[in-house]
């Protein structure tokens, strides 16, 4: 089995209705493909759940063989000054679009990245060239993004994929690539995404290396995720005030590699679901959220996972 390609480019959507778990924005979408216009647009929300997708998809309906020619996309990121929207986004915008196209598209990824004073000026840069160019500046968060650019742009929110949706594609990718995939490792790869379509497609060619039959075990392994029962038992362990137990968990989870900030995460999601009195679940989301915050900032990770967990021993209803 020829696995060379990286999978998130083989199996990038060519067309809008390929794109997954975004069915009301790719209707909206589609309408303005068939129109052959668009205005700018803001593209927002968390990552892999299909912004640059939808934009390239929609380039490639637009523009057919065309499309490379009059559509570009750049990176906020690398160069984030009021440099890259001067000479790169100018010079591309100023040019006539290619083919009978009336209009060419630059799209901006992680735009929440530029300056203020880039933006300030891709504002301008917007307005002068909009005969012949149209924006599509994508970002996780559009409030980061100037009100005078927002006001200027249809903003669309991309929300995380559903399990449904990201199971489907990734159902399609593995009958594709021939591989065998069972409900709990499917259930395994949804756990490890979190509505990331990207980070799901990666785990399953990670995996797919090793073996053409998937199983959730490998999964948890090859992304350094625990098992949410492993966590689970971790929290209910520490609210039972069984500290050396807890912290044997503890241990066991980072012996395999799993990161602090990534238990921190998991216990999180699992937290919220937990069936405990709403004061003292909100206390201990509290204390995750301040566990992270230090860590962030470059606290010890194995002092602060310690003292997390005396934290939860001490909510114990057992003395």
């Amino acid at each position: 089995m020829q696995r060379e390609e990286i999978w998130t480019e083989k199996y990038r959507p060519r067309k809008l209705s390929e794109v997954a778990g975004q069915n009301a924005i790719i209707k909206n979408l589609q309408s303005y493909v068939r129109q052959r216009n668009l205005p700018h647009l803001i593209f927002s929300g968390p990552a892999g759940v299909g912004k640059t997708a939808a934009a390239v998809a929609m380039a490639r309906e637009l523009y057919a063989d065309t499309w490379a020619e009059n559509f570009t996309e750049l990176n906020a990121s690398d160069e984030r000054g009021i440099d890259v929207v001067r000479n790169k986004i100018k010079n591309f915008a100023r040019t006539m679009p290619i083919g009978n196209a009336s209009f060419k598209i630059i799209f901006l990824d992680e735009a929440d990245a530029l300056t203020d004073a880039a933006q300030s000026a891709l504002r301008r840069t917007m307005e002068r060239y909009s005969g012949t160019c149209r924006f599509i500046l994508s970002c996780n968060y559009s409030s980061k993004i100037i009100e005078p650019i927002q006001s200027r742009c249809s903003v669309y929110r991309f929300k995380s994929l559903s399990a449904d949706a990201l199971a489907a594609r990734i159902k399609f990718i593995a009958n594709k690539e021939g591989l065998k995939l069972s409900d709990d490792a499917l259930r395994a790869l949804n756990y490890v995404a979190m509505g990331d379509m990207r980070r799901a497609i990666n785990a399953l060619q990670s995996v797919a290396v090793l073996s053409s039959e998937i199983k959730p075990e490998m999964i948890y392994e090859i992304t350094a995720t625990a098992r949410p029962e492993e966590i689970q038992a971790l929290i209910t362990t520490a609210l039972a005030g069984k500290f050396p137990d807890a912290l044997e968990l503890l241990d066991a989870l980072l012996d395999k590699g799993i990161s602090g900030d990534e238990i921190l995460t998991q216990m999180h999601r699992l937290m919220i679901n937990l069936d405990l009195p709403a004061r003292k679940k909100v206390a201990l989301m509290d204390r995750i959220g301040e566990a992270d915050y230090r860590i962030t900032e470059g606290a010890n990770e194995r002092i602060q996972l310690d003292a997390l967990i005396a934290s939860f021993c001490l909510a114990s209803d057992n003395d």
